[in-house]
């Protein structure tokens, strides 16, 4: 267990696609510290995370320091593109990988969060995604360009301000930043840098 004890405290991680990234291990640590942990995940992602978790591909990096493995309470769909369902556009809606899915949009993640938890303690925004993130920032289009700050950076905004109305007084809530964000990491293209840094 960590020094800091979090034991009947909520946290809600949105971002985990895998074990690969910041928010599993964040989960993970907050999971060793006594959290009850809430994962959210990009829609068309969701199903593939979850047979991954059930088919036991994640056991060895959910293992925690007494050998047991961290759990979740709940995953649910999220799409922090969007702020309420009226914000999604038809062609997303009719898209296979969104069709059989609701309740995505933030204002209905949090709305289904608090349904089910009554409240949060912490909020971690682990999002970065870029339709063009494989252009250098001169050649991303301005569509690209701004989707990429909405969903990376505009995104922790919007779940602050619908989650915040359920988080009692000495919450947290952490953003995740990189390095791109004060200098050019060669790669780290579609206007991606940009959103980083506006966090």
């Amino acid at each position: 267990m960590l020094k800091i004890d979090l034991k009947g405290k909520k946290a809600f991680i949105v971002g985990i696609a895998d074990d690969q990234g910041f928010g599993f291990e964040i989960a993970k640590t907050l999971a060793e510290a006594g959290a009850e942990i809430i994962i959210g995940t990009w829609t068309p992602l969701v199903n593939i995370f979850e047979m991954s978790w059930r088919n036991k591909k994640f056991d060895e990096s959910r293992k925690l320091k007494d050998g047991s493995l961290f759990e979740y309470k709940k995953i649910y769909p999220i799409d922090a593109a969007f702020d309420c369902p009226e914000d999604v556009p038809k062609d997303v809606l009719e898209n296979k990988r969104y069709k059989n899915c609701s309740g995505y949009t933030i204002s209905e993640v949090a709305k289904n969060i608090k349904n089910d938890f009554g409240n949060i303690d912490i909020l971690v925004h682990s999002l970065a995604n870029s339709p063009e993130i494989t252009k250098s920032l001169l050649e991303t289009s301005r569509k690209g360009y701004l989707s990429a700050l909405s969903a990376s950076s505009y995104s922790f905004v919007s779940l602050l301000a619908h989650l915040s109305p359920i988080m009692p007084e000495n919450s947290a809530a952490l953003a995740l930043s990189y390095i791109a964000s004060t200098r050019v990491i060669p790669g780290y293209g579609g206007a991606m840098s940009s959103a980083k840094a506006a966090l």
